[in-house]
């Protein structure tokens, strides 16, 4: 299917700043531990502050990208991370390099991060049109999954013979080509229109989550998609720790043991456009929303040796197949039931959360790891997301009947489009993709 140009330039951006993060993949701690000289409290410090700072940063960004348009916040995002990442080398070769400035890149890159995915997400929606939304996640999915499986062992190589400072400079170069791919893009941008008081009130820093509590599929695939992707992080350092600490696998197959059941994920992305067109959007997605939540109790079982790594890359292949089939059908979903003026600030929400959700559960579960064993640990995560299927909409009924209610809801957006074009009245509604009753990540750009 044909998305157009405009979408291929989205695409681009994303690809190529998808890949220049995994290869950077593990780069801050690598810095901070050989650079720097940091305790190992100060290295996983890094990942837990940066999220609980940025998270509390991000709150009113939902608001301010709503009001703005789209193309220009994620260009600026985008150059942001760019001084912020190239800012490091910069710093290390004139000697000035510091932890402290590690953490502080470390908080912009992740707010930065929300704010760009609040600005694409919502974009995307007015770029796409609604029986397309499927095979453009689907797209974003799949890319995301091969930058995942490729990006890592590239940047492992090139932190071998360089260092991890040359993927910092590889993952700003990302960042500023995705600018350079969003400013390509042509075609009509939107802001919605700001009330009459301009000052952000309290309750707007909310509006967010008020709007998915509204909708009970929206709230169900809330409720299971940071239950189950919380889970599922909390057990991925500790499987980790049982491989290379407890086990003693050696790097090549510890890499082997998660770099092939991503490329599963890319078959699962390119699988989900088809499966929706014979089985229907809901089925479909129940059906993966059940499976994901079944597999990773088989982690339970890695054993020592060569047996535990056939385990792990088994039951991974299965649960980011399934990830692949669900991730676009429940990003599909979500911008469907989100009015293009208010997805700005339901995609902040859904960012937030998700983030909050996992620094705190992966604590959680490093202080039961040290308690018990990081193998009973990740039992229970298993056990856990046994539960999560059961939060899902499991209603077919509420599917593909929200465009009119969503439009009730809440007033028009402004449409904006570049200079020489037709320009829409404010009055007039902005273009709403249909909804069609039978049809997140990187469930969504990032």
């Amino acid at each position: 299917m044909q998305l157009g140009r405009s979408f291929g330039w989205l695409w681009s951006a994303y690809a190529v700043s998808a890949f220049g993060t995994q290869i950077a993949f593990g780069a801050f701690p690598l810095i901070a531990l050989r650079v720097l000289h940091a305790q190992a409290f100060a290295v996983s410090a890094l990942e837990a502050v940066s999220l609980a700072v940025a998270t509390i940063i991000a709150l009113p960004l939902g608001p301010w990208v709503e009001h703005r348009n789209k193309r220009p916040v994620m260009i600026t995002m985008d150059l942001v991370r760019f001084v912020a990442m190239a800012s490091l080398p910069a710093a290390y070769l004139l000697g000035l390099l510091s932890y402290g400035q590690l953490l502080l890149v470390a908080i912009i890159s992740v707010t930065a991060n929300i704010a760009f995915t609040a600005a694409s997400g919502a974009y995307l929606k007015v770029l796409v049109s609604g029986d397309q939304l499927i095979v453009a996640n689907a797209r974003f999915e799949g890319t995301g999954w091969v930058a995942i499986s490729t990006g890592p062992p590239l940047g492992g190589a090139l932190i071998g013979v360089f260092g991890p400072l040359v993927t910092v400079i590889a993952d700003a170069v990302s960042y500023l080509l995705s600018a350079l791919g969003v400013l390509r893009i042509r075609g009509r941008d939107t802001a919605a229109p700001r009330e009459t008081s301009t000052r952000l009130r309290g309750r707007d820093l909310l509006d967010g989550w008020r709007f998915i509590r509204q909708d009970l599929v929206l709230r169900r695939l809330f409720l299971n998609s940071i239950a189950t992707s919380g889970l599922i992080m909390a057990a991925v350092p500790l499987l980790s720790v049982l491989l290379l600490g407890r086990y003693h696998v050696p790097a090549w197959q510890y890499g082997l043991a998660f770099g092939i059941p991503s490329l599963f994920g890319f078959l699962g992305a390119r699988l989900s456009p088809r499966l929706v067109s014979r089985f229907g959007r809901h089925r479909v997605m129940i059906v993966t929303g059940v499976l994901r939540a079944c597999f990773p109790i088989g982690l339970a079982f890695t054993r020592p040796g060569l047996s535990g790594v056939v385990t792990v890359i088994i039951v991974e292949a299965l649960l980011i197949t399934c990830m692949g089939i669900f991730n676009p059908i429940y990003a599909t979903e979500r911008l469907l039931r989100t009015p293009a003026h208010r997805a700005a600030r339901v995609l902040t929400a859904w960012s937030i959360s998700g983030n909050a959700t996992k620094a705190a559960l992966i604590a959680l579960w490093g202080i039961l790891a040290t308690l018990t064993s990081p193998l009973e640990a990740i039992a229970l995560s298993g056990v856990l997301l046994l539960a999560t299927p059961f939060l899902l909409p499991w209603n077919p009924e509420g599917f593909g009947q929200v465009a009119e209610r969503v439009q009730s809801m809440h007033p028009p957006a402004i449409e904006h489009v570049p200079a020489g074009e037709h320009v829409t009245e404010p009055d007039q509604p902005m273009h709403v993709p249909a909804i069609e009753p039978t049809r997140s990540s990187p469930a969504s750009i990032r």
